[in-house]
């Protein structure tokens, strides 16, 4: 089988050459994830523009962000991105336990606890989450704008999910603990 590997930034169109160029000063480096979706400065530019806007007009905190991406990658079984995100979601004031608790799925707050519970029925059943998450979440005072949002951001995460999946590279985040 073909191994991928993590591509340098010169190896790379011009495109995304300049995506990437903008990711590093933002992040201070590039994240050999994005450097391989690099490989589709189409594909990275759609996810990049993607998150931002969901970031930037969201129903969501970035916390709240966080713990829909750490719950998605547990589902979806992405070592790279618990990584990544286990990290981010410290950055954003969740405990090393908060991280644990939301990959099984539970956590004491109300909202939290049914956003997180959408999001892992979304991913673990193809999309169909289900009337008792979907009631859930709308007792919880989320509204209809908050499940498209947390649709597409479940779409989000499970694309570099799966690009991982495929790919295999190397994992340049602290690794996330298991469960």
């Amino acid at each position: 089988m073909k191994t991928i590997t993590v591509p340098n930034k010169e190896q790379l169109s011009e495109e995304a050459q300049v995506i990437l160029s903008s990711v590093e000063k933002k992040m201070g480096k590039i994240p050999n994830l994005y450097a391989t979706i690099g490989y589709s400065s189409s594909a990275l530019k759609a996810m990049l523009e993607t998150e931002a806007t969901l970031a930037h007009h969201s129903s969501y905190t970035a916390k709240e962000r966080e713990a829909i991406n750490l719950v998605v990658s547990q589902v979806n079984d992405c070592d790279y991105c618990l990584a990544a995100h286990t990290m981010l979601a410290k950055l954003n004031g969740f405990s090393e336990e908060d991280t644990l608790a939301i990959r099984k799925g539970g956590v004491e707050d109300v909202k939290l606890d049914a956003i997180i519970k959408l999001a892992q029925s979304i991913a673990n059943n193809k999309g169909n989450a289900g009337n008792a998450a979907l009631e859930d979440f709308y007792k919880a005072g989320l509204d209809e704008k908050a499940l498209v949002e947390l649709t597409a951001l479940v779409a989000l995460r499970s694309f570099t999910n799966y690009v991982f999946a495929n790919t295999q590279i190397p994992i340049d985040f602290p690794a996330a603990k298991s469960l």
